[in-house]
């Protein structure tokens, strides 16, 4: 009896195998005939990332506004200033500007019913010019990023000229060193070192490093680098040098940005902190005063 249930057992197992085996082969016969049958369940459908469907949403919006290409270029300057190098962006950003305003002058305009003209156009401009406030916002905070990063991207750049490489791969080393700590820096050293490799001097992908991140700290080292490759001098004792000056002119600026502090705290302070201290100090008297002079006051 427990023969049997064993060679029973045994069976089942082994047919269960044959089967999942021809099943999964891919070039069984008796596999396809199952996956014809239904079997297997079919794949579904790549869903549409979220940045081609808000594209495709806000594609007819960025065509409504007819730009020239003037402004379709300066739109893509301030972009890849942000980090946003895609194609794409560009119509994302023309049509949230577009859709933006749309927003408000419907909604004002179901509100008030075309009552107040003035709300009406203020509302409507409002929503054109947020997104535009917005990307100068994201703009200002990656070049202050940048500038954080600079320092230290100077200071490996001397050590690696200084081991004996050249300055490409110099540029390539530290941008591979940075990818974690400054990631923008390192993103936009490697866009160097692509551009030097597809063929393009030095001289103009550097000048392309300071268009696309418009920070004064590269201007000054993309300056400093072609002269430094134009009159053949040492380019590690250069970087040492705009180093040091780089880390003199931060801590000007620190001491500037101190120093103005003083006289921003007169604002907060008259509107603020005065009129509690008044009355504090002065109420009880004030109080004591009103009730010694005029009695039936406190009653």
């Amino acid at each position: 009896m427990l023969l049997l249930v064993i060679v029973i057992f045994l069976t089942i197992t082994l047919v269960i195998f044959i089967f999942g085996a021809a099943f999964y082969a891919p070039s069984s016969v008796i596999g396809t005939r199952l996956r014809a049958l239904g079997w297997q369940k079919e794949q579904q459908p790549e869903k549409t990332p979220i940045k081609e469907r808000l594209e495709q949403a806000l594609d007819p919006f960025s065509k409504a506004l007819p730009l020239s290409a003037d402004e379709v270029s300066r739109a893509r300057g301030w972009l890849i200033q942000a980090g946003y190098r895609e194609p794409q962006h560009v119509t994302i950003y023309v049509g949230s500007r577009i859709l933006l305003a749309f927003l408000g002058f419907v909604t004002v305009a179901a509100i008030s019913q075309f009552r107040s003209l003035p709300l009406l156009v203020s509302v409507t401009a409002l929503g054109f010019f947020i997104p535009r406030f917005v990307l100068k916002r994201m703009i200002k905070k990656r070049q202050r990023r940048i500038e954080l990063g600079l320092p230290d991207a100077l200071d490996l750049t001397v050590i690696c000229v200084e081991a004996g490489l050249s300055l490409d791969q110099a540029l390539m080393r530290v941008g591979n060193e940075l990818s974690y700590a400054h990631p923008e820096l390192s993103g936009e050293l490697h866009l160097v070192n692509l551009e030097m490799r597809a063929g393009k001097p030095r001289t103009e992908a550097l000048h392309n490093f300071h268009a696309r991140t418009d920070v004064d700290d590269i201007r000054a080292l993309v300056t400093t680098l072609i002269q430094t490759d134009r009159f053949g001098t040492s380019i590690a004792q250069a970087l040492r040098v705009h180093s040091d000056s780089l880390r003199t002119e931060r801590r000007q600026r620190a001491e500037e940005a101190a120093a103005k502090t003083t006289i921003k705290m007169v604002v907060p302070l008259v509107l603020f902190v005065l009129p509690s201290l008044i009355f504090v100090t002065l109420g009880p008297a004030v109080i004591q005063l009103v009730r010694t002079l005029m009695p039936d006051a406190g009653r």
